[in-house]
């Protein structure tokens, strides 16, 4: 089964951040710990189409017929070891287990207001009317999902067939994990990328500074404004990770393997400080074309 077209911006908290103590049942998810980066995908998508083919549909995933929490809501979890997040300065982020709940009903709360308010009026009625909902219904219940966060903000941001560029600025390019697998659909198959809280931040608002300095407060600087306002919901022992999810299933191995991505933007914000302007238009040129390629598969789809 083709995991979703979708990259991922997570971020895992230390157990204690969910509470002292946390809830019983977030302990027992996360010692069971079944959901793995690889499956992830797979699960959301199975959640989508259950919902749609309930009787009667459900307005949200990973929810009741009358609109209440399904108990997935509390167990679907993906659990991180702290030793395995790199930590500038030879830190660590200590002992307790980073977690990260998914949190379907609630981001799909959020792209559902976000559609609201967005889809041209046609579009926004018909898809109303085949639900047989009203728009005041649908922002009831999805206030309702939003308001049961445990924090301000979702732990877990997606896109679809492609990576924001800015999202590379937190991350350390030559710590990035590369598993090619035995081919394309293999689950195991990944490009991502695990950087503590601290390091993330302070990467964040450093290229920010740069980006907003040089190029004005639109476009790459406002992905990373929004990036950092969203990282100081969480605690700081914290770890962030982007994860190509099931773009790779896109990419042949020998190019997943010279993805230089990251190094590029990098590369980016180093022709910023120095002013090299001749170097900064080709560089955007190569991500453009790279990342382009990808956006063009979801058209043909």
């Amino acid at each position: 089964m083709l995991r979703p077209f979708v990259a991922y911006l997570r971020v895992y908290e230390p157990l204690p951040a969910f509470g002292d103590p946390p809830p019983a049942q977030l302990l027992r998810a996360v010692e069971a710990a079944q959901l793995t980066r690889a499956s992830v995908g797979e699960r959301e998508q199975r959640m989508w189409l259950k919902s749609q083919t309930a009787a009667p549909v459900r307005l949200l995933p990973a929810e009741l017929a009358d609109g209440r929490p399904a108990p997935s809501s509390g167990t679907d979890v993906l659990v991180l070891d702290p030793a395995d997040v790199p930590v500038d300065g030879g830190d660590s982020l200590g002992s307790d287990p980073l977690v990260c709940p998914l949190e379907l009903r609630a981001r799909s709360a959020a792209a559902l207001v976000n559609f609201l308010g967005d889809a041209h009026p046609a579009l926004r009625t018909s898809v109303l009317t085949a639900g047989g909902v009203t728009a005041e219904s649908v922002r009831s219940r999805t206030s309702a999902a939003l308001g049961e966060l445990s924090r301000a903000a979702v732990h877990v941001l997606s896109t679809t067939w492609t990576v924001p560029l800015p999202w590379f600025a937190l991350v350390e390019p030559e710590q990035r994990r590369l598993k090619l697998g035995s081919g394309r659909d293999d689950p195991a198959r990944e490009l991502s990328w695990r950087v503590a809280m601290p390091d993330a931040v302070r990467r964040v608002d450093t290229a920010l500074e740069l980006v907003e300095s040089t190029l004005g407060d639109s476009g790459p600087a406002r992905v990373l404004a929004e990036t950092g306002r969203w990282l100081d919901n969480f605690d700081p022992g914290s770890a962030v990770e982007l994860d190509y999810g099931g773009l790779v299933q896109l990419i042949d191995d020998s190019v997943l393997e010279t993805d230089t991505s990251a190094e590029e933007v990098h590369s980016i914000l180093d022709a910023l400080r120095e002013g090299n302007i001749e170097q900064l238009a080709e560089l955007f040129a190569d991500l453009r074309e790279y990342w382009s390629e990808l956006a063009a598969k979801e058209r043909f789809n």
